[in-house]
């Protein structure tokens, strides 16, 4: 999730933690925490693919945080020296804050490697997307009635508990909503007679009313929309060609495999002005994906690895309006006409 979000969380669990004994104190501690864990950006891990596939890694770790968290309450209590009566409390402060920042961005659709060093897996739940207002709203709620001096602090922990427990409310209506789309987008698939090995929905931005589904198929893939509102008959699904022939011939090169397996299958493979794009299909939308990786060259020796360079394509956000007409009324469409696409289902 956005640093804004993890800040709210962090600093609202603090204080459901702490927050009775010992006040703001919680509060700034529990926000530093919950923004801790992303901190492992600024690693250098050596290239495009290593910094794409190792974030969210060792740092965001349950093993990792329980072995580190007294190491952390210690350096706290040099700090606050008065505080050892609390020392218990001080270990469930630190470690849920840095916990429920990795929990919550395992509800997105990147990837979380929460078991780390046991297993690599990224775990995705994909019911959130990476920005969501109407999750962190309440958190700000309460972080703002914390740090107000006119409100006392049994109100402040109140509205605190309050906001933390509708936030966690909203999480699990998502995956009420996203097993809802799920069925509908299946059911559309199967009365269309579309196969397909692969299948993902995620939250459309800023909202969890509106989903953008990808369907992998042999050679080609499938983007489209479904609202909560929608029939089955109104799910559109639109057609992309992809090439995945064009890595065979450096199918063994580690930055393949790695963004093969981090990106779970879900890739698109092309050729753009001899140079071979695999894009990560979870992310963005068709023509504006967030991450795309130059993984090979074509030249007079034939297919080569490349340096696996990033290339931006970022989505505009200029049209949101538009997300919230596609909620109401699937003719609407959020499909990127600009791009070469099959057919339209």
């Amino acid at each position: 999730m956005d640093s804004l979000t993890q800040v709210a969380l962090g600093s609202a669990v603090g204080f459901a933690v702490l927050g009775n004994k010992i006040g703001r104190k919680a509060v700034f501690w529990g926000a530093a925490l919950g923004t801790l864990p992303d901190l492992d950006v600024f690693l250098p891990y050596g290239g495009p693919v290593e910094s794409f596939t190792y974030h969210r890694g060792f740092s965001h770790s349950f093993f990792i945080h329980l072995l580190i968290s007294p190491l952390i309450v210690w350096l706290i209590l040099k700090l606050h020296s008065g505080m050892q009566t609390y020392k218990v409390r001080w270990f469930w402060l630190v470690f849920l804050c840095l916990s429920t920042h990795a929990l919550l961005d395992s509800f997105t659709v990147y990837g979380t490697q929460l078991m780390w060093p046991f297993t690599e897996h990224p775990f995705a739940l994909s019911n959130m997307f990476i920005i969501d207002p109407l999750y962190t709203l309440p958190l700000l709620l309460g972080l703002v009635c914390t740090l107000l001096p006119k409100v006392s602090s049994n109100t402040a922990y109140k509205i605190n508990s309050i906001a933390l427990g509708l936030s966690s409310l909203y999480l699990c209506t998502s995956f009420a909503l996203k097993v809802m789309i799920d069925d509908k987008v299946k059911t559309a698939l199967n009365n269309k007679n579309i196969t397909y090995e692969k299948y993902i929905s995620t939250p459309a931005p800023l909202t969890t009313l509106l989903w953008r589904v990808v369907v992998m198929s042999d050679d080609h893939y499938y983007e489209g929309y479904a609202s909560v509102f929608d029939e089955p008959d109104e799910v559109t699904l639109s057609a992309y060609p992809t090439n995945p022939s064009l890595l065979n011939n450096i199918k063994n090169e580690w930055g393949v495999k790695r963004l093969q397996w981090f990106t779970k299958g879900f890739y698109s493979v092309r050729e753009q002005q001899n140079k071979v794009i695999l894009s990560d299909l979870r992310m963005g939308m068709e023509c504006q994906y967030v991450f795309n990786f130059q993984v090979g060259e074509i030249n007079s020796e034939g297919l080569t690895a490349s340096n696996f360079d990033k290339i931006s394509q970022r989505p505009s956000f200029n049209d949101m309006d538009k997300i919230w007409d596609r909620i109401w009324q699937p003719s609407n469409s959020l499909l990127n006409n600009t791009c070469n696409n099959d057919t339209n289902h």
